[in-house]
């Protein structure tokens, strides 16, 4: 089921960012105000696409209520639990030629968006944030518990995207047709389904570029170590094994040496940002 906000889509915009949100009515008003605000000042043609992920408070009505006059904010319902079945039908509701997801806290600093844009302007395919390449600046809180676990899970996860960095971090952005693409074949839906989405777009032998980002650890996660950690874990080894039985050449070889590693740009700083898409610009 899908309503909007912010008026009638019309044709599709140059953009299209995706928000998964599973009972966020206290982070999600600042984080899309903050997100809405940046893509207005980067004047980039952009509409933000909300997933209401079977939420049981008043996240739906926040979308529904979003004032009109700025960047368009369309809410899409997902009845089916999970992180991965949220961003799945986010994307397979876009229609832009970049799109992407950001979580609703927007812990990723948005200031590396033009970057990631303009490198999908001028040829790649996929362009990830990572928190682990050096350039990258973090404010953690985790536990030591937490931060055990997923220093175990990305260990997992490099078995599946051989020189992937981080592959969970809430802030990957793709070409459109390949991101609806991939999408298509997604078979996990809690929060190891980036790294099928990864591992797939590497199946098609496409190259995935990871970018430094300032990433905030903000408080209200969903996410909690003792009641999810063992279906997260779970979901990795289903993961694995889907993508090794898969009759696609390119993804019988998950899991042992893999197709060209990932790429890691350092990003420019400053007045050295280059132009993104111009064109748009302009309106």
């Amino acid at each position: 089921m899908t309503d909007m906000a912010g008026g009638a889509p019309g044709a599709p915009p140059m953009l299209e960012v995706v928000v998964p949100a599973y009972n966020e009515e206290r982070r999600l008003p600042g984080g899309l105000a903050a997100l809405c605000a940046h893509l207005a000042r980067m004047r980039v043609d952009a509409r933000v696409v909300v997933v209401d992920n079977a939420s049981t408070d008043r996240t739906a009505d926040i979308v529904r209520a979003w004032p009109a006059g700025g960047v368009p904010v369309r809410l899409v319902r997902c009845p089916e639990p999970g992180k991965g079945a949220a961003v799945r039908a986010g994307l397979l509701a876009t229609s832009a030629p970049m799109v992407g997801f950001c979580d609703a806290d927007m812990a990723t600093d948005l200031d590396v968006l033009g970057y990631i844009l303009y490198l999908l302007a001028n040829g790649d395919r996929v362009v990830v944030g990572s928190r682990n390449l050096p350039a990258s600046v973090l404010e953690v809180r985790h536990g030591p518990v937490r931060s055990f676990g997923s220093r175990v899970f990305r260990r997992l996860a490099r078995t599946i995207v051989p020189g992937a960095t981080d592959t969970q971090c809430g802030f990957k952005f793709f070409a459109g047709d390949l991101a609806r693409d991939v999408a298509r074949e997604l078979v996990a839906t809690g929060f190891a389904f980036d790294v099928e989405l990864l591992a797939r777009c590497r199946g098609r032998g496409i190259g995935i570029r990871e970018v430094p980002v300032i990433w905030r650890d903000m408080p209200g996660s969903t996410f909690s170590v003792g009641r999810s950690s063992g279906r997260v874990f779970r979901e990795l080894g289903r993961t694995w094994l889907t993508l090794r039985a898969s009759r696609e050449p390119a993804l019988a070889g998950v899991g042992a040496a893999g197709p060209e590693p990932t790429a890691a740009e350092p990003v420019p700083s400053g007045p050295a940002l280059p132009e993104v898409l111009p064109a748009a610009a302009d309106g």
